[in-house]
């Protein structure tokens, strides 16, 4: 029995659920479309070349939870995962976490896509274990601001030490699959990193190390 990590966004979906959460406000008229997209788009190509200020994309992407109640928020988003979410899900991502189920191991999503997007997400693909970064919650409302360290590059790394607690050893036989060369900290720790339709920088770090290298498109 062992750990096996995966990534969200480009690799159990094919597609951002972060971005597509943003897509998905502009349309509901939630946010100011030119400004929210032009932003949306800024910040997922600062992701994708490795220079995104994870502290400034927060206040960006948590400030739409701290402006409405959450019985709207809930039903954007129970619309969302119906309508954007569900198609992203491939019958070969499925079928790598029901391999990992059925040897036993212990599945874990562990995404810089904040919880409330991911949760249902992950409820959906049946892992009952989310890290994710977390949003501030004061008195049952969002604030639009993170709470604790953002699961994103080094923070993936230490939010997993601190779930592990004393159990570093689960390391020593852990797969992590992700798409993302901002995931390269983690994937160095584990003892079975596996690049999932990897980016282009991925792609060669995980050629030249000689990691598996899988596509979970269909």
């Amino acid at each position: 029995m062992s750990l096996a990590l995966f990534d969200l966004d480009q690799t159990l979906l094919s597609g951002d659920s972060d971005y597509l959460w943003g897509q998905h406000l502009i349309e509901a008229g939630a946010v100011d479309r030119a400004h929210y997209e032009r932003s949306n788009q800024r910040f997922y190509a600062e992701y994708e070349n490795g220079t995104l200020d994870i502290e400034a994309f927060l206040r960006f992407a948590l400030a739409p939870l701290a402006a409405y109640p959450l019985a709207q928020l809930h039903a954007w988003r129970d619309d969302f995962i119906e309508r954007r979410i569900q198609p992203l899900i491939s019958a070969k991502a499925r079928a790598q976490l029901d391999g990992h189920r059925a040897r036993g191991d212990t599945l874990v999503i562990i995404t810089a896509t904040n919880r409330f997007v991911t949760a249902p997400i992950a409820e959906l693909l049946g892992v009952e274990h989310l890290l994710a970064t977390e949003p501030e919650v004061v008195d049952g409302h969002y604030t639009g601001h993170a709470h604790g360290v953002p699961c994103f590059r080094e923070g993936k790394v230490e939010r997993l030490h601190a779930w592990l607690g004393a159990d570093r050893s689960a390391l020593d036989d852990a797969w992590f699959y992700s798409d993302s060369h901002n995931d390269l900290p983690l994937l160095s720790q584990v003892a079975h990193p596996v690049a999932v339709d990897p980016d282009p920088i991925l792609h060669a770090h995980a050629t030249a190390a000689g990691w598996s290298i899988l596509s979970l498109r269909d």
